[in-house]
């Protein structure tokens, strides 16, 4: 929730159910009282984001927790495609995967990711780490509010 108290709409585009759990965790563990909504690969993550098929009554996610290896469209296109569509680019995209290695967070700044976050293994920290995001992006950054 922002620091009005207003929730905020959360797109977390990940295929690993056990990520997918260990966030909704972190959500309820928080009390982050924010809706998230899951997209399980990048063609259901664009769906999502232009509205189209069972997503066509979808808001506008206010930040996109995303995950760079996806089947159908990796993580590196969906941000590519959402960094390059004027009407998606100013959402704040958090890529939130496995990998630690320079070249993928490189890449992902190069495509304009607000941040990058390597996703600890350890169940507590990657609680932390999910409650610091929302914290930071909610709490403490003002997001742009586009309908």
């Amino acid at each position: 929730m922002t620091s009005s108290g207003e929730p905020i709409d959360i797109l977390l585009v990940e295929d690993d159910p056990g990520d997918e759990l260990m966030t909704r965790e972190a959500f309820e563990d928080n009390k982050i009282g924010n809706n998230l909504y899951v997209a399980h690969d990048g063609e259901e993550a664009l769906d999502f984001l232009y509205r189209r098929g069972p997503w066509g009554e979808a808001p506008r996610p206010d930040l996109i927790l995303l995950d760079l290896n996806l089947p159908k469209y990796d993580g590196r296109q969906v941000l590519e495609r959402i960094k390059s569509d004027p009407d998606l680019a100013s959402i704040p995209v958090v890529v939130l995967t496995t990998s630690a290695a320079e070249e993928d967070i490189l890449r992902s700044y190069k495509l304009h990711a607000n941040a990058y976050v390597t996703k600890p293994v350890d169940l507590d920290q990657f609680v932390a780490a999910i409650k610091q995001i929302d914290d930071f992006f909610v709490q403490v950054v003002r997001l742009p509010r586009q309908r």
